[in-house]
């Protein structure tokens, strides 16, 4: 064994011995998820709103917050909410928190359930490049950053380019983020951009 490797820095040392840094993280991920809890509160209210245009089976499924520690090192709260996940077919609004970068809402329609809503995604351009909308431009289904190699403002897709990206991709995903400067105005920010995507959405499907 290289002891070297194993040995501490000063930083590391100061870290190592000092407990209040691991129970102040934990305090503000417990804020983080009340934060996600009121918005689940929210978006189960306007929900009931749209709940007759929603597919059945989205609307099925309850919400559910989940917890982890290592994206890309970091940890993290998801909520999926609605969420249905098949393999392939997928429908999901799924709100993030990622330590030291942002909260993020995401849009995430794959398979069937990106044909039924093509359309509205299709009339709903020039209103999220209005919003300043990312859309994701990565083979890679299930990564959340907002680097250049994942995500792209919808701005800079031409609506022609965009209408491809629908129809010949398997997955789309569009999303806003909210960096963590802004955690005081973040519920409302999050309500807002998630109030928008609903309202996008629910013109497609007949009322049952």
């Amino acid at each position: 064994m290289n002891l070297a490797k194993i040995r501490l820095s000063p930083i590391e040392m100061d870290l190592v011995t000092n407990a209040d840094w691991i129970l102040t993280k934990n305090g503000i991920m417990r804020k983080a998820w009340q934060l996600l809890e009121g918005l689940q509160e929210y978006q189960q209210g306007l929900n009931m709103q749209y709940h007759q245009q929603l597919p059945a089976e989205v609307m099925r499924i309850p919400a559910k917050i989940s917890k982890g520690e290592n994206y890309r090192g970091l940890p993290y709260l998801v909520l999926d909410h609605p969420r249905f996940f098949e393999k392939g077919n997928s429908f999901a609004i799924r709100t993030m928190f990622w330590w030291g970068h942002f909260f993020s809402i995401t849009l995430h329609l794959s398979g069937e359930m990106k044909r039924i809503y093509t359309r509205s995604l299709q009339k709903g351009y020039a209103q999220m490049v209005n919003n300043g909308y990312f859309i994701s431009n990565n083979d890679a289904e299930w990564e959340h950053h907002f680097e250049s190699d994942n995500y792209c403002l919808l701005s800079k897709i031409s609506q022609q380019d965009y209408q491809l990206q629908l129809q010949e991709r398997p997955f789309v995903k569009l999303a806003q983020k909210v960096t963590l400067d802004k955690w005081n105005d973040a519920h409302d920010l999050l309500a807002k951009y998630y109030s928008e995507l609903m309202e996008m959405l629910h013109h497609q499907l007949p009322r049952r």
